[in-house]
């Protein structure tokens, strides 16, 4: 039960391990939303390797419990009332992923929930809808992950979001990387590399490029949430270092996305590393981030791309206030 309105409020807490990253969020309830108290993020590439033995390995999973042993520290001291922790394509995909979220509970207190593709695409929508452009007509909503992709059709004009239709292909940064390594000795050779990664995305695309074509579903406005849209913008922007004030909510245009994955997808690891918001902890898997971007920009030839720094975790607090003040 939420407190009466003026007195103390509890915090909530979302919890969002991923095949790349771990991030947890904790925030307070507000009258127009909700306060973030605290906040923690770390790659931690559970998924590393995932694709050639269908295992998280144990390296992946000690990365993992030691981000997420620091995430239950800040449980406790912040006196979370009530938190939904979720894990998604790595642990769906992984043979010992069961196994892996008990080591999990037994080592830290954490109960994972292995949620479905589907679940992960509502989420993220329900995380970042309101920064949707005003408009009519469908829009489609992306979140580029480590593992998968998650690709939503949805309309707002009841103003909620209402989902028309969804898909999700099993390329993300790391699997992408990991099976059409993105490798040449010169541009040239990158550039082909790079258009192999692209096909292989487009050909994972098709069947939902499909249903759009014969729905006759014109293409409107364009929202991204990823590591992958939120490094590009800040490279957009030239940022010295990553603003999520900056980035959160930033709309630019198609084809200065589309001219910056060209120019990273002709870069070595080494070359990208030093730009700045990008750095080696990214180098290596930004470009896969760029063919699938690409890919999604083929079969939804938007003007405008908009940019959030919000998905999963902020859909997840909403969804348990939400819960809590219906049974208050």
């Amino acid at each position: 039960m939420l407190p009466p309105r003026g007195g103390p409020r509890h915090s909530y807490a979302a919890l969002d391990l991923g095949t790349n990253n771990c991030r947890l969020l904790i925030a307070r309830p507000s009258d127009d939303g909700f306060v973030v108290v605290d906040a923690f993020s770390r790659i931690v590439r559970l998924g590393e390797g995932l694709g050639a033995t269908g295992r998280l390995s144990d390296v992946a999973m000690d990365r993992a419990v030691s981000a997420l042993s620091i995430c239950a520290d800040k449980l406790r001291r912040r006196h979370v009332a009530l938190v939904r922790s979720v894990a998604t394509e790595a642990c769906r995909r992984a043979t010992n992923g069961p196994e892996f979220v008990r080591r999990v509970y037994r080592e830290t207190g954490i109960a994972l929930e292995i949620i479905t593709a589907e679940q992960e695409a509502r989420l993220a929508v329900l995380g970042c809808h309101a920064l949707l452009e005003p408009g009519e007509g469908k829009a489609l909503i992306f979140d580029i992950g480590g593992g998968s992709t998650e690709l939503v059709l949805i309309d707002v004009d009841s103003g909620k979001p209402v989902v028309h239709d969804w898909y999700s292909a099993p390329w993300g940064v790391v699997s992408l990387t990991e099976s059409e390594p993105h490798i040449g000795s010169d541009r040239d050779g990158l550039m082909e590399s790079y258009a192999r990664m692209r096909a292989r995305v487009a050909d994972s695309f098709s069947g939902f490029a499909a249903k759009l074509r014969a729905a006759q579903v014109p293409p409107g406005r364009l929202l991204g949430t990823s590591g992958t849209v939120t490094t590009l913008a800040s490279v957009h922007l030239d940022l010295p270092s990553y603003d999520r004030r900056a980035v959160d909510g930033l709309i630019v245009p198609a084809e200065a996305m589309r001219g910056i994955s060209t120019k990273l997808s002709g870069m070595t690891v080494a070359e990208r590393a030093t730009l700045p918001c990008i750095g080696n902890e990214r180098a290596d898997l930004v470009v896969a981030g760029c063919a699938i971007l690409d890919a999604i920009m083929d079969i939804w030839p938007a003007d405008r791309l908009g940019v959030a720094d919000r998905g999963i975790r902020e859909g997840i607090l909403r969804s348990l206030m939400a819960r809590e003040r219906i049974s208050a």
